[in-house]
């Protein structure tokens, strides 16, 4: 059976104008089984303890959004929806590094960092000079800042934390500018066709990949349709979400990270989907906070 959790809940006033009251369960720790949370579900005081919002990252990445949730005294269950495995180019990666100096190395979400970290050490610690997508996938990159002798450089972040601004702002630098993109094998070619359009030399290397979780227990499941609002932060996340639900008819709000994903959740047919101009923790934060707005005015 897949662990699951309830967020630990914090007793903060939220500092936006008063909604309906969300009642709190007592603190649950990241153990609670599935079991244990069915049965809360049963009881008499089920309908005050029920999560109100479901996040999906994969496991031991949701603990910033839970947190900053729990200040707004919202309580979460976290059932990851997909999983990061290794890419086909992955181990040629830290060779690659290594022999090879590039003008850019172009980041574009937290795990795109992470992967390329390690690659990076194990190629001997290169200088390199980095743009990344956004302030999330910068702070990836703050313990290797502060150890690495300044190897690291986070030169660039562009107006706008999506693919589309950062390879239309990117400096250019002389001539012949090159670019290494290590990325999910699921990304777009986006960013490496509007880097090249401008003339930048572009190599694209797929480090990782998503997949589905194997297994999502049906009575954690059942609660999640049960709750107000879904959170996703990829399109793949999303799709794994569409799939779980299959033929059932759900009605309820999707809010995602940013406009990326909430594309996608349109194009899959959800209707009730929120997402942030600038994606990011507080944004999302924001826009889930909007879409329980919208479901309690509905229970008015």
């Amino acid at each position: 059976m897949p662990h699951f959790s309830l967020s630990p809940l914090s007793c903060a006033p939220s500092p936006l104008p008063p909604r309906r009251r969300i009642f709190l369960a007592p603190p649950r720790t990241a153990a609670s089984s599935a079991t244990d949370a069915a049965s809360s579900s049963t009881s008499s005081s089920a309908s005050n303890f029920a999560p109100k919002v479901v996040v999906t990252r994969e496991r031991g990445k949701n603990a910033k959004l839970i947190a900053a949730l729990a200040k707004h005294e919202i309580n979460c269950l976290e059932l990851p929806l997909i999983e990061h495995i290794q890419g086909p180019d992955l181990g040629r990666l830290p060779s690659v590094l290594g022999d090879n100096a590039f003008d850019w190395v172009v980041i574009t979400s937290p795990e795109a960092g992470s992967v390329f970290l390690e690659a990076w050490r194990s190629s001997g610690m290169p200088h390199v000079k980095i743009g990344v997508v956004g302030a999330g996938t910068a702070s990836i990159f703050k313990e290797a800042l502060q150890s690495s002798n300044r190897s690291i450089d986070i030169a660039f972040v562009p107006s706008k934390a999506t693919g589309k601004v950062l390879a239309t702002e990117l400096p250019k630098i002389g001539n012949k500018c090159t670019v290494l993109y290590p990325a999910s094998a699921k990304a777009s070619n986006e960013i490496e066709e509007g880097l090249s359009n401008r003339g930048f030399e572009v190599t694209r290397m797929n480090t990782y990949t998503t997949v589905p979780v194997q297994h999502v227990d049906h009575t954690v499941l059942k609660i999640a349709l049960a709750a107000p609002v879904v959170t996703v932060a990829s399109p793949s996340s999303i799709r794994a979400w569409k799939n779980l639900l299959s033929d059932s008819e759900w009605n309820n709000s999707v809010a995602c990270i940013g406009e990326t994903t909430a594309t996608m959740a349109r194009s899959l047919g959800f209707t009730n989907v929120y997402y942030p101009a600038q994606p990011g923790i507080e944004g999302w934060v924001e826009s889930i906070l909007e879409a329980l707005g919208s479901y309690d005015e509905l229970l008015r």
